[in-house]
């Protein structure tokens, strides 16, 4: 079928952990094939904290499709034609930061899913299913049904909604920044504290109520991923390509240097 089946999604929807791949830095479409191959099963393409232009991270979404690991986007803003442009151009599904209430999350919906389910322009042909048409009342289902909606969960007022959030249709994943969280709550840094994990139960609670995932992000200890992984985290962004260029570049560095005094 022309339909390229969201793979984050059925790993969600199988109860599996779904491992996502940042891009930050990588402006190649190889970048795609590399996570494919290393593991992952989401590409977290950011243009938050990125210099990277749409024209690229759409290159790099389209490559992607092509080898089976889903392209999913963080937008830099709230504004509908953030989503609608990269969704028109390779995405299957987007991450909006920065939601602390249900109105933004409900307009975050609206900005992703066509009609009925939101209010996302049609347009034509789209790679998602490999440019074939299947009719202007059955495309928008089908891509509908493959797409996701993101939403991150980065202050205690986000928090504090969880539950309203979760209790939107169309939302796919609560994922909580926990870097910017901790920010927020005036703990820098302190990924272990009781704050974070209350967060996160409330998150996980709220999920479970109504059918929904919570997303780990900004946790790389071994320990506490493996902590929230038991309370039930699924979606994981497992880290991004500078962090592991410099954690393996660093760690051969200093493995040669260590040569000079043998």
């Amino acid at each position: 079928m022309s339909i390229i089946v969201n793979h984050c999604k059925q790993q969600l929807d199988a109860g599996k952990l779904a491992l996502g791949f940042g891009v930050l830095q990588s402006r190649k479409v190889d970048i795609a094939k590399i996570a494919k191959t290393c593991g992952y099963d989401w590409l977290f393409v950011d243009l938050e904290h990125s210099a990277m232009d749409l024209d690229t991270a759409s290159q790099i979404c389209v490559a992607a499709l092509d080898v089976g690991i889903t392209p999913l986007v963080r937008v830099s803003g709230h504004e509908h034609f953030h989503a609608a442009r990269i969704l028109d151009n390779g995405a299957m599904g987007v991450v909006v930061p920065h939601v602390d209430t249900v109105e933004e999350a409900r307009a975050a919906v609206d900005h992703v899913k066509f009609p009925p389910l939101g209010h996302r322009s049609m347009t034509g042909g789209l790679s998602q299913v490999s440019f074939i048409s299947h009719g202007v009342a059955e495309q928008p289902k089908l891509i509908n049904a493959q797409t996701m909606v993101v939403i991150m969960l980065e202050t205690p007022t986000a928090i504090d909604n969880a539950e309203a959030i979760a209790a939107v249709d169309g939302v796919d994943v609560l994922l909580i920044g926990t870097n910017d969280l901790c920010a927020e709550m005036g703990i820098p840094g302190e990924f272990g504290h009781e704050k974070v994990a209350a967060a996160y139960d409330a998150a996980l609670a709220a999920a479970k109520k109504h059918g929904k995932h919570v997303g780990l992000g900004g946790i790389y200890d071994e320990g506490l991923v493996t902590k929230f992984v038991a309370k039930g985290v699924r979606f994981i962004l497992g880290g991004a390509d500078l962090g592991f260029v410099m954690a393996a570049a660093s760690a051969r560095s200093a493995f040669l240097r260590s040569l000079e005094a043998s």
